[in-house]
């Protein structure tokens, strides 16, 4: 398969020297794609730019139905796309079909956003005038989207955008272009206006154009903490808007009083599925002492039994490595933890299956201290670290550590513990007995510190990062 961009309602073609490869079967090449640069980005901007002010003064309803549309027909063609997903990125077939419909819904959810941008009526403090709050359209964004939801988080950063009367530019991740590009087609056959919807294919330098080109209102980023260190410098730099989306390396507190078999589960869950590619995910249980060695034992041994293997194969519970990069990755922190003290309980090992892939057994590390790399850096894999402490403050307080602020969890029996950390972690997400990854879509998603700059993304929060306010005053 060629892919091609998508500029003003078409596909522009171009040499495709790059290929998206299946890291189940690395034989296996998904598509080829193009190398994008300022030329492709320049015409895709001017396209948006040309497009915008009608699009934002259409209807809301016209906006309104376009993405009901689009949420539609991905629901319909969830198990194609599903399977294109799992091949492509290495998640399971039925998490890459959950992460289509989870696409198909956050459509329709903004479907009914465009029709409510809410604005406000106030008495004005002078005699004889009236004040009013108008929500309006920005101008043209430029989407920076990761390979780990490669449907997902373009569906959350268009819908908005769309739904609120902006023009888009999408940057997808090297690794998942396929998938990007079917989703393209999509909102193209639905109805898009040309040049409302545009994408560019390409490497990292497709990305620097649309942080740089004046004419890009704002900049949605999801990625590395220094990347997204460079986008929010350079988007500043011209005053554009920019929200970036930049990992976490999240704490899952298990206090004595938890019910161990549903802790464990939580934590397995959090850490291992999806292959542990989850910015959400548990990468660092903090255990109390009275209970540490029984909930390692009975974690490693759950981990233990996942059924690695090819996405697409029904068995597959924990897929590959999305690419040999990140597979490397996840090899190399295991022996940084080993080499730093900490004790391999299970796992951490490369799998040779019957086809050549990115296959890794799910790592337990235990005996780990707060101050290693392994608990302090984001490893984006199926790897797991335990710290000891003897009660909740330790625990709190170790939490509450590091440069990461986006998801914590706690399992416990205690409502008193319950509720003191919710109010005290620092964290954009807190979950009470349940995984730390795992979120709603028509709710706020975001972090603290390191982990997220700018307004939240999703659910009714959108329209704080896709809109502007406008007051106006009218006397008689």
């Amino acid at each position: 398969m060629k892919l091609t961009h998508f500029i003003n309602g078409v596909e522009v073609e171009a040499d495709t020297p790059f290929d998206s490869v299946n890291p189940s079967d690395t034989n296996d090449v998904v598509a080829s794609y193009p190398a994008g640069g300022d030329a492709e980005v320049a015409a895709a901007v001017e396209a948006a730019k040309a497009a915008q002010p009608a699009w934002a003064a259409a209807s809301p309803e016209l906006r309104a139905d376009l993405l009901d549309k689009v949420g539609a027909t991905l629901m319909v063609r969830a198990a194609e796309l599903g399977k294109l997903l799992a091949r492509e990125e290495g998640k399971t077939r039925a998490e890459a079909t959950g992460e289509v419909m989870r696409a198909a819904r956050i459509f329709r959810y903004f479907g009914g956003e465009a029709l409510r941008r809410h604005g406000q009526t106030l008495e004005s403090t002078r005699p004889g005038l009236d004040v009013s709050t108008y929500r309006e359209a920005v101008g043209v964004y430029g989407l920076i989207t990761p390979w780990n939801f490669p449907i997902a988080i373009p569906a959350w950063k268009t819908a908005p955008a769309l739904a609120f009367g902006n023009a888009v530019v999408l940057k997808p991740a090297n690794p998942t272009p396929a998938i990007a590009h079917a989703l393209a087609m999509i909102i193209h056959e639905c109805g898009a206006p040309a040049g409302v919807f545009n994408m560019v294919l390409g490497q990292g330098g497709v990305g620097s154009a649309l942080v740089d080109h004046p004419d890009v209102a704002g900049i949605s980023f999801t990625g590395s903490q220094g990347v997204g260190a460079k986008v929010g410098m350079a988007a500043m730099a011209r005053q554009a808007r920019v929200q970036l989306e930049m990992g976490g390396k999240n704490p899952l507190v298990v206090l004595a009083d938890a019910d161990l078999d549903r802790a464990v589960a939580i934590a397995l869950d959090g850490g291992f599925f999806q292959t542990g590619q989850r910015c959400t995910a548990s990468s660092r249980v903090i255990v109390e002492d009275a209970i540490h060695d029984r909930f390692v034992a009975a974690l490693a041994e759950k981990a233990k039994a996942l059924k690695v293997g090819p996405a697409l194969d029904p068995a597959t519970q924990v897929g590959p490595a999305s690419s040999e990069t990140q597979f490397e990755q996840n090899l190399r922190y295991v022996g940084i933890a080993t080499g730093e003290g900490g004790r391999l309980v299970t796992g951490g090992e490369r799998l040779s299956l019957a086809t050549p892939g990115y296959f890794m057994s799910p790592a337990v590390i235990a005996d780990t201290n707060p101050d290693m790399r392994i608990n302090n850096e984001e490893v984006f894999g199926p790897v797991v670290s335990t710290i000891r402490v003897g009660n909740y403050d330790e625990a709190l307080e170790i939490a509450n550590r590091g440069n990461f602020g986006l998801s914590a969890g706690i399992v416990t029996t205690s409502l008193k513990h319950a509720r003191d950390f919710r109010r005290k972690v620092r964290a954009g997400m807190v979950m009470v007995n349940l995984p730390t990854a795992g979120v709603d879509y028509h709710v706020p998603f975001g972090g603290t510190r390191g982990s997220s700059y700018g307004a939240r993304e999703q659910g009714f929060a959108a329209v704080e990062f896709y809109t502007q306010i406008k007051t106006v005053y009218v006397g008689d």
